[in-house]
């Protein structure tokens, strides 16, 4: 099992992945897309580098956004392996281009 992070080294970490943020035991991020076809697009694109690293997000979308809430469940909350996904995550995003930050 991995070790879970203490709430001052998440709290470190998740400085280094903005503009994802420390809610509980989550890390959490939301995009705006221009449509759902984009946003089930963008949410592809992170299901398959999910699947290699077999770490998979808590997922929310709809028409014009994706909600992505990150956790070690076997943990029992945050660990390294949550934020080397929301930086894969963030490498994605950006590459999309279109997608920005949502406050939702």
């Amino acid at each position: 099992m991995v070790r879970r992070l203490s709430g001052e080294e998440a709290g470190r970490l998740v400085a280094g992945v903005r503009p994802w943020r420390l809610r509980g035991r989550y890390i959490v991020r939301s995009v705006e897309t221009r449509d759902f076809a984009e946003a089930l697009k963008l949410l592809n694109r992170i299901g398959r580098v999910a699947d290699r690293m077999n770490h998979h997000p808590d997922v929310e979308m709809g028409y014009g956004y994706l909600r992505l809430k990150l956790t070690t469940h076997d943990a029992g909350g945050l660990t390294e392996r949550d934020f080397k996904l929301a930086e894969k995550i963030e490498k994605i995003i950006a590459a999309r281009g279109g997608a920005r930050s949502a406050r939702r």
